[in-house]
């Protein structure tokens, strides 16, 4: 990059920060994205539940949304941000943030835009993760179509156990709730587990069973194999926000428990002004879509508010034509004339 100054800096390149990039690029603000090519459904087969998208693959989505930034005029570069500081100037453009990223270059921008989603913590159970997100998954709305009717069994982690089992009965009548390390269900739970043909084993699954590259059971830590053709497993979310720190934003416990987000308000603006964030990065269960929706709803916040600034600006200057601003900006000017050989 020739410039490494933008109006907006969107951190992630899923599909949050590409929906609030094209929006930002329609607007005719500068925009850079920065993303390190680590998107969190690259395992998926597919996207569903977009509408006019269903089925796409994350890895076609996403360059499909790269070109419409790029088709307005936005810039996407592959890098990963290690740092974000805010930098207080005397300028018309008021403060500024500088970006770092890890192979040492350094961007500035009015406002930021962050995006980079979560890390779904996995149990450390062999192999489990190398079959994430094919024949082990968490949500049914994506994925319960494709695996319904089949045999599911539920890999209890935590609280949100029962719940899943019983939402997985809606795509498949052959569910096995798993306890594993769940807690013991209560006798009103058992009794809505009972109701819905739902078994339930005790004992911790230690392995999987695969044969030709399908799963076809789990291991019990007492030797007993209970069959399945899908294993479901309530991750913990923890959002990747550690590029916020030197901001002063770190992450909290969801309140749903489910893991860690950085907090936000409706439209994505948070604690620090002038730093949005949009997607799993604060709501640890939305989906793509919602994601995406998210992303626009962050980037006319910010658009909103940079017409503001500038707006206080231009009356400032009208009011005052020779105040500091504007001798600033005139200095701007001349300076980036001479670098051009326009003056002497």
């Amino acid at each position: 990059m020739s410039d490494h100054s933008v109006e907006v800096i969107v951190i992630g390149g899923g599909a949050a920060g590409l929906s609030g990039a094209v929006t930002l690029a329609r607007a005719r603000r500068s925009v850079l994205v920065l993303d390190s090519g680590q998107p969190r459904n690259a395992p998926a087969s597919g996207v569903h539940g977009f509408l006019s998208r269903d089925g796409i693959s994350p890895a076609d989505l996403l360059v499909e949304g790269a070109t419409e930034v790029t088709r307005y005029g936005g810039q996407i570069l592959h890098t990963r941000v290690i740092s974000i500081h805010r930098e207080e100037q005397n300028t018309p453009g008021g403060q500024r943030f500088m970006v770092g990223t890890q192979d040492g270059q350094a961007f500035t921008a009015r406002r930021v835009l962050v995006t980079t989603g979560l890390v779904d913590e996995l149990p450390d159970i062999p192999s489990l993760r190398q079959r994430w997100g094919r024949d082990v998954l968490h949500c049914p709305y994506c994925h319960g179509w494709e695996v319904r009717d089949q045999r599911i069994a539920v890999l209890g982690t935590g609280p949100f156990a029962i719940q899943q089992a019983l939402l997985f009965r809606q795509w498949s009548p052959e569910v096995t709730l798993l306890l594993h390390t769940a807690p013991e269900p209560t006798d009103e739970e058992r009794e809505q587990l009972a109701a819905r043909d739902i078994s339930v084993v005790d004992g911790e699954v230690t392995a999987l069973d695969v044969t030709a590259d399908q799963l076809t059971g789990v291991r019990l830590a007492s030797g007993h194999t209970v069959a399945c053709q899908v294993l479901a497993v309530m991750p913990r979310f923890t959002a990747r926000g550690d590029m916020l720190t030197d901001l002063g934003l770190t992450t909290v416990e969801d309140p749903s428990g489910a893991g860690r987000h950085v907090e936000a308000d409706a439209t994505g603006l948070t604690s620090v002004a002038g730093v949005w964030v949009a997607g799993n990065v604060t709501d640890l269960t939305a989906k793509v879509v919602v994601a995406a929706a998210a992303g626009v709803t962050a980037a006319m916040a910010i658009n909103a508010d940079l017409i503001a600034q500038d707006i206080r600006q231009a009356v400032n200057q009208r009011r005052d034509p020779f105040s500091t601003g504007h001798e600033a900006r005139i200095c701007e000017i001349v300076s980036g004339d001479r670098r051009h050989g326009l003056y002497p």
